[in-house]
């Protein structure tokens, strides 16, 4: 997989900024089924079950529906949760924040500055320096270890 596409979805990008706007029916052709029901249906997947909860791998998190880079992974931290958890987010564009009172709670859902995709929701009981704990399905990450992300960078400036 390069940076530019993934399997048969077309608006994959790492690089690509501008925004997405699919239909559902186009979304549900070109996301894998899990992907789908987290991402446009604002699904959520057990707790404990992402392999991203528990990984201490060196590189950048993206949203697996577009590619839009999300987290590093220098500010990912165990917080017990069951979810993968930052405390910050790449860019102040990467992430949109949206009012979520479902479930009877009071909650900011927190969605892909690209795609729009829900990726879970932010709470301020995380740690130093913003308190802030952004608890993202893994489902919807991608990740791509630095020295992968290098190579594929020094491959594509040589062209």
């Amino acid at each position: 997989m390069d940076s530019t596409s993934k399997n048969n979805n077309p608006v994959y990008s790492t690089t690509d900024s501008s925004a997405v706007n699919l239909s559902d029916d186009q979304w549900k052709k070109i996301l894998p089924a899990d992907v789908y029901r987290i991402a446009r249906e604002k699904g959520t997947e057990r707790p404990w079950t992402s392999p991203f909860e528990k990984s201490n791998e060196v590189g950048t998190y993206y949203c697996a529906a577009c590619g839009n880079p999300l987290f590093k992974s220098d500010t990912k931290f165990e917080s017990g949760c069951g979810w993968p958890s930052f405390y910050e987010p790449i860019s102040k564009t990467s992430i949109i924040y949206t009012e979520d009172n479902s479930h009877g709670m009071r909650r900011t859902e927190v969605q892909c500055g690209r795609c729009k995709a829900h990726l879970g929701h932010v709470f301020d009981d995380g740690p130093p320096p913003t308190g802030l704990r952004y608890c993202i399905n893994g489902v919807i990450l991608d990740f791509k270890k630095a020295k992968d992300a290098e190579a594929n960078y020094d491959k594509n400036k040589k062209g």
